[in-house]
């Protein structure tokens, strides 16, 4: 009952998408808020959500998400459908896809820096969009609940292969949080008083929110997609050396041409400079 799992419970009790929303998780504090703001119905123990149950979806950790399935294969009805939410694909949907038949790889483009329950909102879906990532052996009709789950929550489904999907995550999600934990990093090693840091204005903090997010997240993240994060952080270097091998020499032209092209880039991206 977190973030993503407490605003997916909440948007599907709030649009009426299930005829019961049961929650599971091992904090009792987040089940006694997620049931006294109506976001869940009830909680059960995971044998006892499991079974019967027509959705299950895993809103847990990546590296968590293999462990948990295993855990619940015995309690799933034959035509139970099984999702999950998290970052990285290819390997989730290669190890659960192999023990649960009705999997469907999934993978909502939305979050925060806040964690826990009280951080959910009903609506943190709408408007944003949701990768699915079927494979030769997905069953099409459990690819249709879930994507009906997520068009109902108000989110665009893109369908991609899941080891695309680890790419394109890993240039335009894994990278931004990894350079924001570096630059937070990097200045307060500068600055180990924190006088610099007490007068972080706009820029400082609009390019760092995201590394108040959960370390452990992260690491698990990082090492279940190692590849392509390894690439996408040698081209960041490369980029920054760049930078500084231009300011070193006073190269004014090459700078300019470096933040223009950088300009026309994020001016290009969908909602424009907002």
């Amino acid at each position: 009952m977190g973030l993503i799992g407490g605003s997916l419970a909440w948007g599907v009790k709030r649009r009426e998408l299930a005829r019961e929303v049961v929650g599971v998780d091992r904090d009792p504090a987040s089940l006694r808020y997620a049931i006294e703001t109506g976001m869940i119905d009830g909680s059960a123990g995971l044998e006892a959500a499991v079974r019967g149950a027509d959705l299950v979806v895993l809103a847990v950790p990546v590296g968590a998400v293999a462990a948990l399935a295993d855990e619940l294969v015995p309690w799933l009805a034959p035509e139970a459908v099984v999702t999950d939410v998290g970052s990285v694909k290819l390997r989730v949907v290669e190890r659960v896809g192999s023990v649960i038949p009705r999997f469907v790889g999934g993978h909502p483009m939305a979050g925060g820096e806040r964690s826990g329950a009280a951080a959910a909102v009903p609506d943190l879906f709408d408007g944003t969009q949701c990768f699915l990532t079927p494979t030769a052996r997905t069953d099409p009709k459990a690819l249709e609940v879930v994507e009906r789950l997520w068009n109902g929550l108000g989110a665009t489904v893109v369908r991609m292969d899941a080891a695309k999907h680890d790419e394109v995550v890993a240039a335009v999600s894994h990278l931004p949080h990894l350079a924001a934990f570096a630059l937070v990093n990097a200045v307060a090693a500068a600055d180990p008083a924190g006088a610099a840091l007490a007068f972080a204005a706009g820029g400082f903090r609009d390019m760092t929110r995201i590394a108040a997010s959960s370390p452990e997240m992260w690491r698990d993240i990082c090492l279940m997609n190692r590849d392509p994060l390894l690439g996408m952080l040698s081209r960041y270097a490369d980029a920054v050396g760049r930078l500084r091998e231009l300011v070193g020499r006073g190269d004014g032209q090459g700078l300019l041409d470096e933040f223009t092209r950088a300009q026309s880039a994020r001016r290009g991206l969908r909602g424009g400079s907002g």
